[in-house]
């Protein structure tokens, strides 16, 4: 594991960023006949050139080596048969599902490219259209190697486990209770920062965003059997092949509230000038992909522009609640949102359940029973959700209500709410959950329609 000084970020949502990691590497405009320090001039298109201005995203790296240079590409030679980006043969269902916790691989040498899984998803990475989830789970970090999704933007939700995400653009230290967006074409590799045994994961310990899982990382070590650190990481990734992450519109909300474009965090500019056999692997409509080539991709020295990586600390949320009776839609916790191109209408939205005080008088306080034109993912990153109270739906795992599929509070947590008399303000505490909410009817692949994970019995629940 690469060892780097504590990492420094610039704050800003949507910015014109800048960074050298060499003074004087920047140069004055974007393409020069020659660039200081014989850098290479490379642009990063992350939408057609002539879309509108305002929605314009590209940006200029200046790089020891271009990224054209590399052996051809070859179908990968351990073929992640659970990734795929194209859901025509995929299964639809009705009914609810529930995923118990993924497993930590127990098997060494897994890492963030091995360890993914697609759950289920729409449309398909070839037209531009649609979305996909996945789930991750590894036990190492990966080695001489990085990654590109030509497919479409990452955002991963970590759960268990720090991770240092190294890019073109600099590193990004992200930890549970926080999320990062990676853009199409953006390469970067994942390294494991020393956590928490992977027994810390088990459903019968303590999960909470007070626990040791939401603590810097110096202060999660535990010791291997053998005195090492332990690595092991889990989480969730939302995956659009159309659009970019936005802030959502506040409307009569107002200039402040929700998430503030202020505690964004965009790298700043470090590379690394290593010769190396290293394998750039390339994910292409689903397929993985490999090159080789003699030196380290993340060897860009300076750059600008508005199309970069970014992370996000969910507990800087600020929710907007009722204060009187009823409560409003679960939109009014969106964090990010991908439009289509009906307005009000989401190729997805992320959305969490942060803690936060329920006050409203005469009122059904958990989250109602529900039927929606929308398809709604949940995990759960720490604690207990607060409509569910059966045990199973625990941090690490999933669920999935499909368009029109009924689903809300189970029935301890019914039962318990209407018997509550006193109506005392409440606090929700130690729990943080989210919501990938899409307008796409997602269908489930084979590995997350056949995972062991599946919980048969959840429809007993209610």
């Amino acid at each position: 594991m690469n060892q780097h000084k504590p990492v420094r970020y610039q704050h800003g949502f949507g910015n014109e960023f800048q960074g050298e990691a060499i003074p004087g590497a920047l140069p004055a405009q974007n393409s020069p006949k020659v660039c200081p320090y014989g850098l290479y001039a490379e642009q990063l298109s992350g939408t057609a050139f002539t879309v509108p201005r305002k929605e314009q995203r590209r940006s200029w790296l200046y790089r020891i080596m271009p990224s054209v240079t590399h052996e051809p590409f070859h179908p990968h030679s351990f073929p992640n048969e659970s990734l795929t980006a194209d859901f025509s043969g995929g299964v639809i269902t009705p009914n609810q599902l529930r995923w118990r916790p993924f497993p930590i691989p127990g098997e060494p040498g897994v890492d963030f490219v091995r360890g993914t899984t697609t759950l289920c998803g729409a449309g398909s990475a070839a037209m531009k259209d649609g979305f996909a989830i996945h789930v991750y789970a590894c036990n190492t970090s990966m080695q001489d190697a990085s990654f590109t999704n030509a497919d479409g933007d990452y955002l991963i939700v970590p759960q268990f486990g720090a991770l240092r995400i190294l890019t073109e653009f600099g590193l990004l230290e992200v930890a549970p209770s926080e999320i990062a967006v990676i853009g199409r074409g953006m390469r970067f590799a994942v390294e494991l920062l020393p956590g928490p045994s992977p027994d810390a994961a088990s459903p019968s310990r303590p999960n909470s965003m007070d626990s040791v899982a939401s603590q810097p990382a110096s202060s999660q070590s535990l010791s291997r059997k053998d005195g090492g650190p332990s690595l092991a990481a889990r989480g969730y990734i939302l995956e659009v092949f159309s659009g970019h992450f936005q802030l959502p519109d506040l409307g009569p909300i107002g200039a402040n509230g929700l998430a503030a474009p202020r505690d964004f965090q965009a790298p700043v500019a470090w590379y690394e000038d290593r010769a190396a056999n290293f394998t750039t692997h390339h994910k292409f409509e689903g397929q993985l992909f490999s090159a080789s080539q003699p030196f380290s991709p993340f060897n860009v020295v300076a750059w600008h522009g508005n199309y970069v990586p970014y992370k996000y600390d969910l507990r800087k949320f600020c929710p907007v609640n009722a204060v009187s009776f009823d409560h409003p839609d679960p939109s009014i916790f969106t964090v990010l949102t991908v439009p289509s191109s009906v307005p009000g209408v989401a190729v997805a939205d992320f959305v969490i359940f942060p803690p936060r005080w329920t006050v409203a008088n005469h009122t059904f306080r958990p989250p109602y029973y529900h039927r929606n034109v929308m398809s709604e993912f949940m995990g759960l990153i720490s604690g207990q959700y607060e409509a569910k109270r059966d045990g199973g739906f625990m941090p690490g795992g999933a669920s999935l209500h499909a368009c029109m599929t009924p689903h809300g509070p189970d029935t301890q947590t019914f039962e318990s709410a209407i018997a509550d008399e006193l109506e005392q303000p409440m606090e929700i505490q130690g729990s943080l959950a989210f919501m990938f909410e899409t307008n796409y009817i997602p269908r489930l692949t084979p590995a997350g329609l056949s995972s062991p994970c599946i919980d048969r019995n959840y429809y007993k629940c209610w």
